[in-house]
Protein backbone atom coordinates (compact mmCIF):
# COMPACT_ATOMS: atom_id res chain seq x y z
CA UNK A 1 0.00 0.00 0.00
CA UNK A 2 1.59 2.88 -1.08
CA UNK A 3 2.40 6.11 1.46
CA UNK A 4 0.13 8.90 0.98
CA UNK A 5 2.06 11.64 1.33
CA UNK A 6 0.40 14.31 -0.82
CA UNK A 7 0.52 17.97 -0.05
CA UNK A 8 -2.97 19.79 -0.32
CA UNK A 9 -3.36 22.56 -2.57
CA UNK A 10 -5.59 25.40 -2.44
CA UNK A 11 -6.03 26.26 -6.09
CA UNK A 12 -7.04 30.05 -7.25
CA UNK A 13 -10.57 31.23 -6.79
CA UNK A 14 -11.99 31.19 -9.96
CA UNK A 15 -14.97 32.78 -9.41
CA UNK A 16 -15.79 36.85 -8.40
CA UNK A 17 -16.59 36.96 -4.67
CA UNK A 18 -17.73 39.85 -2.99
CA UNK A 19 -15.22 41.28 -0.97
CA UNK A 20 -16.19 40.39 2.57
CA UNK A 21 -16.77 36.77 1.73
CA UNK A 22 -13.28 36.85 -0.26
CA UNK A 23 -11.78 38.06 3.22
CA UNK A 24 -13.76 35.89 5.39
CA UNK A 25 -12.78 32.83 3.28
CA UNK A 26 -8.87 33.23 3.40
CA UNK A 27 -8.91 33.72 7.07
CA UNK A 28 -10.72 30.60 7.60
CA UNK A 29 -8.21 28.85 5.43
CA UNK A 30 -5.45 30.48 6.84
CA UNK A 31 -6.98 29.46 10.96
CA UNK A 32 -8.46 26.25 9.90
CA UNK A 33 -8.19 24.58 6.71
CA UNK A 34 -5.20 21.71 6.57
CA UNK A 35 -3.33 23.06 3.42
CA UNK A 36 -0.31 22.96 2.64
CA UNK A 37 -0.23 25.92 -0.61
CA UNK A 38 -2.41 28.17 -1.34
CA UNK A 39 -2.44 29.74 -5.00
CA UNK A 40 -3.83 32.81 -4.71
CA UNK A 41 -4.90 35.57 -7.71
CA UNK A 42 -7.21 36.77 -10.52
CA UNK A 43 -6.84 34.15 -13.57
CA UNK A 44 -10.31 34.38 -15.71
CA UNK A 45 -10.81 38.14 -16.05
CA UNK A 46 -8.35 40.88 -15.29
CA UNK A 47 -11.22 43.25 -14.75
CA UNK A 48 -12.25 41.47 -11.85
CA UNK A 49 -8.81 42.03 -10.03
CA UNK A 50 -9.24 45.51 -8.76
CA UNK A 51 -12.31 43.73 -6.33
CA UNK A 52 -9.90 41.83 -4.53
CA UNK A 53 -6.07 43.42 -5.27
CA UNK A 54 -6.41 45.55 -2.15
CA UNK A 55 -7.20 42.52 0.08
CA UNK A 56 -4.64 40.43 -0.91
CA UNK A 57 -2.13 41.31 1.00
CA UNK A 58 -3.80 40.96 3.82
CA UNK A 59 -4.65 37.26 2.89
CA UNK A 60 -1.28 36.42 2.10
CA UNK A 61 0.36 37.64 5.71
CA UNK A 62 -2.96 35.89 7.54
CA UNK A 63 -1.81 32.47 5.13
CA UNK A 64 1.64 32.96 5.93
CA UNK A 65 0.89 33.10 10.12
CA UNK A 66 -1.03 29.93 9.54
CA UNK A 67 1.87 28.06 7.92
CA UNK A 68 0.73 27.71 4.09
CA UNK A 69 3.09 29.16 1.32
CA UNK A 70 1.83 31.10 -0.93
CA UNK A 71 2.16 31.24 -4.19
CA UNK A 72 0.60 34.21 -7.02
CA UNK A 73 -1.14 33.19 -9.96
CA UNK A 74 -0.69 34.57 -13.30
CA UNK A 75 -3.92 35.24 -15.79
CA UNK A 76 -4.85 32.67 -18.20
CA UNK A 77 -5.07 34.48 -21.11
CA UNK A 78 -2.84 37.69 -21.44
CA UNK A 79 -4.33 40.09 -24.15
CA UNK A 80 -3.76 43.45 -23.11
CA UNK A 81 -1.02 45.57 -22.30
CA UNK A 82 -2.35 46.56 -18.71
CA UNK A 83 -2.38 42.28 -18.13
CA UNK A 84 1.02 42.46 -19.60
CA UNK A 85 2.30 44.92 -16.82
CA UNK A 86 0.49 42.80 -14.53
CA UNK A 87 2.11 39.88 -15.16
CA UNK A 88 5.69 41.32 -15.42
CA UNK A 89 4.73 42.63 -11.26
CA UNK A 90 4.30 39.32 -10.46
CA UNK A 91 8.03 38.67 -11.44
CA UNK A 92 9.62 41.65 -10.45
CA UNK A 93 8.29 40.44 -6.85
CA UNK A 94 10.95 38.00 -5.14
CA UNK A 95 9.44 37.45 -2.27
CA UNK A 96 6.72 34.59 -3.51
CA UNK A 97 6.70 32.08 -6.54
CA UNK A 98 4.55 32.43 -9.26
CA UNK A 99 2.08 29.86 -10.73
CA UNK A 100 2.05 30.47 -14.75
CA UNK A 101 -1.00 29.87 -16.54
CA UNK A 102 -0.66 31.22 -19.74
CA UNK A 103 2.68 30.22 -20.83
CA UNK A 104 3.79 32.77 -22.85
CA UNK A 105 4.69 34.29 -19.33
CA UNK A 106 7.61 31.74 -18.82
CA UNK A 107 9.69 34.46 -20.96
CA UNK A 108 9.44 36.87 -17.94
CA UNK A 109 10.81 34.08 -15.42
CA UNK A 110 14.00 35.38 -14.06
CA UNK A 111 16.55 32.65 -15.11
CA UNK A 112 17.24 30.09 -12.24
CA UNK A 113 13.83 31.55 -10.29
CA UNK A 114 11.64 28.36 -9.73
CA UNK A 115 7.85 28.92 -10.71
CA UNK A 116 4.94 26.37 -10.87
CA UNK A 117 2.67 25.48 -14.12
CA UNK A 118 -1.31 25.85 -13.52
CA UNK A 119 -3.77 23.47 -14.84
CA UNK A 120 -4.21 25.61 -17.67
CA UNK A 121 -1.37 25.96 -19.72
CA UNK A 122 -1.24 21.72 -21.95
CA UNK A 123 0.87 19.25 -20.62
CA UNK A 124 0.28 16.08 -21.74
CA UNK A 125 3.32 14.01 -21.93
CA UNK A 126 6.57 14.06 -19.84
CA UNK A 127 8.19 15.29 -22.97
CA UNK A 128 6.98 18.95 -22.21
CA UNK A 129 7.75 18.32 -18.05
CA UNK A 130 11.10 18.35 -19.24
CA UNK A 131 11.49 20.81 -21.36
CA UNK A 132 9.66 23.15 -18.20
CA UNK A 133 11.66 22.17 -15.30
CA UNK A 134 14.67 22.71 -17.27
CA UNK A 135 13.42 26.29 -17.23
CA UNK A 136 13.02 26.06 -13.91
CA UNK A 137 9.44 24.77 -13.18
CA UNK A 138 9.51 23.02 -9.54
CA UNK A 139 5.46 21.51 -9.60
CA UNK A 140 2.99 20.97 -12.79
CA UNK A 141 -0.73 20.61 -11.81
CA UNK A 142 -1.95 18.72 -15.12
CA UNK A 143 -4.87 19.81 -17.49
CA UNK A 144 -7.47 18.04 -15.42
CA UNK A 145 -8.47 16.49 -18.83
CA UNK A 146 -5.68 13.78 -18.65
CA UNK A 147 -6.37 9.70 -18.23
CA UNK A 148 -5.04 8.46 -15.11
CA UNK A 149 -2.28 6.51 -17.55
CA UNK A 150 -0.71 9.67 -18.91
CA UNK A 151 -1.05 11.09 -15.66
CA UNK A 152 0.79 7.96 -14.16
CA UNK A 153 3.42 8.17 -16.80
CA UNK A 154 4.01 11.69 -16.46
CA UNK A 155 4.07 11.32 -12.80
CA UNK A 156 6.78 8.68 -12.54
CA UNK A 157 8.78 10.26 -15.03
CA UNK A 158 8.99 13.74 -13.28
CA UNK A 159 10.32 12.51 -10.44
CA UNK A 160 13.45 12.53 -12.37
CA UNK A 161 12.95 15.48 -13.75
CA UNK A 162 13.10 17.96 -10.58
CA UNK A 163 9.31 18.48 -10.89
CA UNK A 164 6.53 17.76 -8.68
CA UNK A 165 3.28 16.74 -10.16
CA UNK A 166 -0.06 17.89 -8.89
CA UNK A 167 -3.68 16.66 -10.02
CA UNK A 168 -7.06 18.24 -9.62
CA UNK A 169 -8.75 16.37 -7.24
CA UNK A 170 -11.54 18.87 -6.94
CA UNK A 171 -14.30 21.45 -7.91
CA UNK A 172 -15.54 22.31 -11.34
CA UNK A 173 -13.18 21.27 -14.14
CA UNK A 174 -11.65 24.42 -16.13
CA UNK A 175 -12.71 23.50 -19.74
CA UNK A 176 -11.84 26.78 -21.65
CA UNK A 177 -11.37 30.35 -21.63
CA UNK A 178 -12.61 32.83 -23.94
CA UNK A 179 -11.87 36.07 -25.26
CA UNK A 180 -15.77 36.59 -25.10
CA UNK A 181 -17.49 37.17 -21.52
CA UNK A 182 -20.41 34.26 -21.98
CA UNK A 183 -21.91 35.16 -18.44
CA UNK A 184 -22.87 39.21 -19.93
CA UNK A 185 -24.06 37.52 -22.88
CA UNK A 186 -26.45 35.62 -21.21
CA UNK A 187 -27.80 38.45 -19.56
CA UNK A 188 -27.97 40.49 -23.10
CA UNK A 189 -25.24 42.75 -22.11
CA UNK A 190 -21.30 42.89 -23.79
CA UNK A 191 -18.07 42.33 -21.83
CA UNK A 192 -16.88 45.67 -22.24
CA UNK A 193 -20.38 46.75 -20.33
CA UNK A 194 -20.70 43.26 -18.06
CA UNK A 195 -21.89 45.10 -15.16
CA UNK A 196 -20.04 42.46 -13.37
CA UNK A 197 -22.92 40.15 -13.27
CA UNK A 198 -20.18 37.01 -12.98
CA UNK A 199 -20.64 37.91 -9.41
CA UNK A 200 -24.24 37.05 -9.13
CA UNK A 201 -23.51 33.01 -9.18
CA UNK A 202 -21.10 32.19 -6.80
CA UNK A 203 -20.17 28.49 -7.99
CA UNK A 204 -20.60 29.80 -11.59
CA UNK A 205 -23.84 30.15 -13.78
CA UNK A 206 -25.04 26.16 -14.70
CA UNK A 207 -26.05 25.63 -18.13
CA UNK A 208 -28.24 23.10 -19.69
CA UNK A 209 -28.73 21.13 -22.79
CA UNK A 210 -31.46 21.28 -25.12
CA UNK A 211 -32.71 18.61 -23.45
CA UNK A 212 -32.88 20.08 -19.97
CA UNK A 213 -29.80 17.99 -18.93
CA UNK A 214 -27.23 19.94 -16.79
CA UNK A 215 -24.45 20.22 -18.65
CA UNK A 216 -21.82 22.75 -17.96
CA UNK A 217 -21.52 25.81 -16.07
CA UNK A 218 -20.11 29.44 -17.09
CA UNK A 219 -17.83 31.79 -14.82
CA UNK A 220 -17.38 35.00 -17.03
CA UNK A 221 -14.88 34.15 -19.88
CA UNK A 222 -14.56 30.66 -18.82
CA UNK A 223 -16.72 27.28 -19.39
CA UNK A 224 -16.51 24.73 -16.52
CA UNK A 225 -17.87 21.71 -15.84
CA UNK A 226 -21.58 21.41 -14.13
CA UNK A 227 -20.42 18.39 -11.83
CA UNK A 228 -17.42 19.00 -9.24
CA UNK A 229 -13.90 16.92 -9.90
CA UNK A 230 -13.71 14.65 -6.66
CA UNK A 231 -11.32 12.34 -6.56
CA UNK A 232 -11.36 11.34 -2.92
CA UNK A 233 -11.86 7.46 -3.71
CA UNK A 234 -8.29 7.28 -5.85
CA UNK A 235 -5.94 8.50 -3.19
CA UNK A 236 -3.98 4.70 -3.10
CA UNK A 237 -4.19 4.98 -7.10
CA UNK A 238 -2.88 8.25 -7.20
CA UNK A 239 0.30 7.57 -4.64
CA UNK A 240 1.20 4.78 -6.24
CA UNK A 241 1.40 6.54 -9.67
CA UNK A 242 3.78 8.89 -7.26
CA UNK A 243 1.23 12.23 -7.76
CA UNK A 244 2.57 14.51 -5.14
CA UNK A 245 -0.23 17.08 -4.61
CA UNK A 246 -3.89 17.23 -4.96
CA UNK A 247 -5.61 20.54 -5.92
CA UNK A 248 -8.84 21.67 -4.55
CA UNK A 249 -10.89 24.23 -6.28
CA UNK A 250 -12.58 27.24 -3.82
CA UNK A 251 -16.23 26.60 -3.77
CA UNK A 252 -18.82 27.93 -1.44
CA UNK A 253 -19.84 26.09 1.09
CA UNK A 254 -17.66 24.82 3.88
CA UNK A 255 -14.46 24.37 2.54
CA UNK A 256 -12.47 23.90 5.15
CA UNK A 257 -14.64 20.56 5.79
CA UNK A 258 -13.71 19.96 2.13
CA UNK A 259 -9.89 20.47 2.70
CA UNK A 260 -10.28 18.55 6.27
CA UNK A 261 -12.16 16.00 4.29
CA UNK A 262 -8.92 14.95 1.81
CA UNK A 263 -6.90 15.61 4.59
CA UNK A 264 -8.00 12.66 6.99
CA UNK A 265 -8.47 10.32 3.89
CA UNK A 266 -4.99 10.82 2.86
CA UNK A 267 -3.89 10.17 6.63
CA UNK A 268 -6.13 7.36 6.40
CA UNK A 269 -8.37 8.89 9.44
CA UNK A 270 -11.19 8.07 7.77
CA UNK A 271 -12.19 5.72 4.67
CA UNK A 272 -13.21 7.44 1.31
CA UNK A 273 -16.91 6.42 1.91
CA UNK A 274 -16.99 8.77 4.62
CA UNK A 275 -14.69 11.09 2.88
CA UNK A 276 -17.24 11.42 0.35
CA UNK A 277 -20.06 11.54 2.71
CA UNK A 278 -18.07 14.87 4.37
CA UNK A 279 -17.94 16.36 0.88
CA UNK A 280 -21.62 15.51 0.28
CA UNK A 281 -22.54 17.37 3.65
CA UNK A 282 -19.79 20.22 3.00
CA UNK A 283 -21.20 21.41 -0.68
CA UNK A 284 -25.28 20.70 -0.20
CA UNK A 285 -26.50 19.91 -4.11
CA UNK A 286 -23.21 19.37 -5.82
CA UNK A 287 -23.07 16.90 -8.04
CA UNK A 288 -19.28 14.56 -7.96
CA UNK A 289 -17.51 13.11 -10.86
CA UNK A 290 -14.63 11.98 -11.50
CA UNK A 291 -13.75 13.56 -14.67
CA UNK A 292 -11.50 12.01 -17.29
CA UNK A 293 -9.60 10.20 -15.34
CA UNK A 294 -11.04 6.53 -15.21
CA UNK A 295 -14.09 7.01 -17.86
CA UNK A 296 -14.51 7.92 -21.47
CA UNK A 297 -17.15 10.86 -20.67
CA UNK A 298 -16.00 13.79 -18.48
CA UNK A 299 -19.11 14.54 -17.12
CA UNK A 300 -20.02 11.17 -15.93
CA UNK A 301 -21.75 10.96 -12.41
CA UNK A 302 -19.13 9.82 -9.70
CA UNK A 303 -19.59 5.86 -9.87
CA UNK A 304 -20.21 3.96 -6.46
CA UNK A 305 -16.48 2.99 -4.35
Amino acid sequence: MADRNFSLTLGPLLFNWPARKFADFYASIADEAPVDRVVIGEIVCSKRAHFHEDLIPEAIDRLERGGKQVVLASLALVTLERERRAARELFDQTAHEVEINDLALMNLAPEATPFSIGPLVNVYHEATVDFLARRGARRVCLPPELPFASVETIAQAAKGMGAEIEVWAYGRIPLAISGRCHHARAHGLSKDSCQFVCGDDLDGLPTKTLDGVDFLAINGVQTLSFRYANLIGDLDRLAAARVAGLRLSPHSGDFVAVAKAFADVSARVISPQEGLARLQGATPGAEFTDGFLFGNCGAAPLAAF
